[in-house]
């Protein structure tokens, strides 16, 4: 990609946080195909590959070129968003049938993320910003696509890892409750929003877990189905408690401007729409796809509007950084 792109600008002034705009992208083609919108979800993948494909670049670029800020930048929360956008696009490759993709999806995750995830946890120390919960959203992840690999190839094993990953993000989640500054409720500029997030994809684990059990081997009893169930249903009550406690904060303190840390606010909008729609499919609880596709476009308009506000961020240090 040419240095002189606005994407390439845009980039160089926000690695690694700019992952979480893959994040909001890839999810949402996800709730678009579970939405029956197959073509736009397809267009919205695509769109999400090219970012991903242009991040994984500027990561390789950086990597060789400006070593001692890579090793920096690879000790912050942000730079989990490489794992969770790996693996949500992993998600939807696999729901396309295309398996060895979602694979090497996988397989790539699953090296990335105990270096990165020990590095983050060795330095975090609180107060924190919302992307301390990164920890659990990156775990969550590896689990939803484990589970949706595990389901469509019908491997035991790997329905079971995905399970330890399951249990293992919700006490990441713990660690980042206890380091998360809560006044970032009513400062924080977007990424305050991932706290809700990490419970959607929890949420969204346990029902591609319960899924998997139904749809291949022998794989949980009843008290283990029943415990998933209730685990599932309690991840989904709190996430909406979580985005209707940061919804309030909103209304209450605007935070009009863009802050490439608003694609972490997408992100757990997309990532609660495609729990609800997973969640009511595995559990059969048909009154949640309806509120969970309402809930999906609200995440594509907040989407559409944090991309305007991107494009034009990007044009504006492109503009700036010309010479003259």
């Amino acid at each position: 990609m040419p240095a002189t792109s606005p994407f390439r600008a845009w980039l160089a002034q926000h690695p690694p946080a700019a992952g979480a705009a893959v994040m909001a992208t890839g999810i949402l083609s996800v709730g678009l195909h579970l939405t029956g919108y197959e073509a736009l979800s397809l267009a919205v993948l695509a769109v999400a590959c090219v970012a991903w494909l242009a991040l994984a670049a500027d990561f390789v670029v950086r990597l060789l070129r400006e070593r001692a800020r890579w090793v920096q930048e690879a000790g912050t929360p942000g730079a989990l968003t490489g794992i969770a956008a790996t693996s949500v696009l992993g998600t939807r490759f696999s729901a396309m049938g295309w398996q060895h993709v979602a694979e090497a999806a996988l397989a790539l995750a699953v090296v990335m993320w105990p270096w990165l995830l020990v590095r983050v946890v060795r330095i975090s120390r609180r107060p924190m910003p919302g992307s301390v919960f990164l920890c659990c959203v990156a775990t969550e992840g590896l689990s939803v696509l484990g589970a949706s690999v595990a389901r469509a190839e019908a491997t035991a094993w790997l329905a079971h890892t995905a399970l330890v990953f399951f249990w293992l993000g919700l006490v990441l989640y713990v660690f980042a409750l206890t380091l998360f500054d809560l006044r970032q409720v009513v400062v924080g500029r977007g990424d305050h929003w991932v706290a809700g997030g990490a419970l959607a994809i929890s949420a969204l684990a346990g029902a591609k877990l319960l899924a998997a059990g139904s749809g291949g081997p022998y794989l949980w009893n009843e008290d283990d189905r029943d415990v998933l169930h209730t685990a599932t249903l309690a991840l989904l009550a709190f996430d909406v408690c979580w985005c209707a406690v940061l919804l309030v904060a909103e209304l209450a303190r605007p935070r009009l401007g863009y802050d490439v840390c608003r694609w972490s606010t997408v992100f757990p909008l997309g990532m609660t729409a495609a729990a609800m729609l997973s969640v009511a499919s595995a559990l059969d609880i048909p009154q949640l796809t309806v509120v969970g596709e309402a809930v999906l476009w609200v995440a594509v308009a907040a989407w559409v509007v944090v991309a305007a506000a991107a494009v034009t961020d990007a044009r504006a240090e492109l503009r700036s950084t010309a010479p003259r």
